[in-house]
């Protein structure tokens, strides 16, 4: 690690409790069907999606991390006022809903961050909107291609198991979801960490830590999976049961096809670099497991409720941010 001052290591902190309160919050998204389904505990559940968010640091790359760093918000606008600014304003929302047990995107209310207090230092100008009008676009996409590969895969499924009892279907994807948990936890923290590391290299950056060239060192990625996945031990319980019980009901072969079409949607938009929530995910992918029984399995009132949530992370984190970045500037 270079050597950084007492500030920057500071706001480094407060990333890793960022990081960390991710893991916690997204823990939900990794084990709610597992653990709904009863194929495991939740203390072995969250060790198992543990386990799997610090095995994704060797199987991806950093191309979410580098829409973070450097493909949002221009990075000349990010010093060490605005990256704090974000930070706090995400974390805080993060906070309050986690203890609500909404089941919202940290994602996103990282992204809020950026842009509510890169906004506050230099206004709309500073905003790259490529990809931010496509990472914005994927609030709403994410969750339609989640339930698409649910609904689907479930369809696929039922079909292939049609002449099976149901007890027998019952007993194979009990095992089956292991897997495809471990998949979903896996291409969780594959997404996820990464905007942690994201931050910390454009941190770096900033201060002149990596020299003319934005790259993300190989501590800061091995760092951030490791709190990602410390937090998803802790788990965030009362989301956890709002997505795996209040959704719809699930059966492991429900939860099967579930998991794994919330991993693919999520395995895809990573290597193109597009910074998904996997909570949406998830939740569009239970939706159109759920919808396949019958429209009527789908609780849509908690649906409704949580999309509303999405809808505002962004602004509520932005406004969030932008609101300290201001308070800090005046303590400065």
């Amino acid at each position: 690690m270079p050597h950084l001052s007492a500030g920057v290591l500071a706001i480094i902190g407060l990333a890793y409790l960022f990081d960390f309160l991710n893991g916690m919050h997204d823990a939900a998204n990794s084990i709610a069907t597992i653990v709904s389904t009863r194929v495991l505990s939740p203390r072995l559940a969250v060790a198992w999606a543990a386990f799997f968010n610090f095995a994704a640091a060797f199987c991806f790359g950093v191309h979410v991390a580098n829409t973070i760093g450097k493909g949002l918000v221009n990075p000349a606008v990010l010093d060490n006022a605005v990256i704090l600014g974000a930070l706090l304003g995400a974390s805080l929302w993060d906070w309050l809903t986690i203890t609500l047990g909404i089941p919202v995107s940290s994602s996103h209310a990282l992204i809020g961050g950026l842009v509510g207090a890169g906004i506050a230092k230099a206004g709309t100008s500073c905003l790259l909107y490529e990809k931010l009008l496509t990472t914005v676009a994927f609030i709403f996409l994410s969750p339609m291609i989640g339930l698409i590969f649910g609904f689907f895969l479930m369809v696929a499924v039922m079909w292939i198991f049609r002449r099976r009892s149901p007890g027998q279907v019952d007993s194979f994807f009990h095992a089956g979801q292991l897997v495809s948990s471990a998949l979903l936890s896996l291409s969780h923290g594959g997404n996820d960490a990464q905007k942690t590391m994201g931050i910390i290299s454009v941190l770096l950056f900033a201060n002149g830590a990596l020299g003319d060239k934005f790259y993300v060192p190989w501590w800061v990625i091995m760092s951030c999976y490791a709190v990602i996945a410390l937090g998803t031990l802790l788990g965030g319980w009362k989301i956890v049961h709002t997505m795996g019980n209040k959704v719809t009901k699930l059966k492991p072969v429900g939860g099967f096809c579930a998991e794994t079409g919330a991993g693919i949607s999520i395995f895809i938009c990573s290597q193109f670099g597009i910074p998904v929530s996997t909570t949406h995910t998830i939740t569009g992918s239970i939706v159109g497991v759920g919808s396949v029984q019958r429209l009527s399995a789908v609780r849509w009132g908690i649906a409704g409720r949580i999309v509303w949530a999405w809808v505002l992370t962004i602004p509520c984190a932005g406004l969030t941010a932008a609101l300290t970045y201001l308070l800090i500037k005046t303590l400065i």
